[in-house]
């Protein structure tokens, strides 16, 4: 089984088509303001039209209200929706009840043993889980900051789980991730990006390949 992999952020046609062209799995479209991704929904929608049917369209929000959410998939019509902030199990429910056919994914941030809790707290509600590093204290937006964190607190986690593997990921390490986490999904972002929101299509396809080849090795 090859890993799943996750290009997010992107925002240009361009950088769209490399993740496609290397094989991504998931392609993620960001709709917060405070994110160097942030895109409108008009460019959002464009992106999406253009990978419908070669990757799963993925829109990541923070805390959004009902009104938002029905914008995106009115405009956007992604096929997976992820929340990366503080959201509810109510929240979501309510998301899932509006929009049944439309994949429930959230971020859960991780830096001790301790916040794998909300891993239990959330499975019920959700399709996938992504465990991202916990950000720093002062930061104005959940994800996206390059950091890692510790791995191992992974090693006893059911790779069956589905989780997602996310939070400082670059194509130099993350074949060390995978095999420490044995993770069947990775999400990369600022790893694979030459400055904050400019994607580099060699570091894309650098990504995808040594995931790809990291994977083959934890299998063999």
């Amino acid at each position: 089984m090859s890993v799943e992999v996750k290009i997010c952020g992107l925002k240009t046609l361009e950088t769209l088509d490399a993740a496609l062209d290397a094989g991504a799995d998931h392609v993620g479209f960001v709709f917060f303001r405070n994110s160097p991704r942030n895109l409108s929904l008009e460019e959002g929608a464009r992106l999406a039209r253009h990978a419908e049917g070669s990757a799963k369209r993925v829109a990541l929000v923070v805390d959004p209200s009902s009104a938002e959410l029905d914008e995106i998939m009115a405009v956007v019509k992604p096929d997976a929706i992820q929340f990366h902030g503080s959201e509810g199990r109510e929240f979501l429910r309510g998301f899932h009840s509006r929009y049944w056919d439309t994949e429930v994914w959230k971020a859960i941030p991780i830096s001790t043993a301790d916040d794998l809790g909300a891993l239990a707290h959330y499975l019920s509600e959700t399709t996938r889980i992504l465990l991202d590093a916990k950000p720093p204290k002062d930061a104005d937006r959940p994800g996206g900051h390059g950091k890692t964190f510790d791995w191992s607190l992974l090693k006893n986690l059911d790779p069956d789980l589905g989780f997602m593997l996310s939070g400082g990921l670059t194509p130099e390490n993350v074949g060390d991730a995978i095999r420490v986490t044995q993770t069947r999904a990775v999400d990369v972002s600022s790893g694979v990006e030459s400055a904050p929101g400019e994607k580099d299509i060699g570091k894309i396809r650098a990504f995808i390949q040594a995931a790809r080849a990291a994977r083959r090795e934890t299998v063999q």
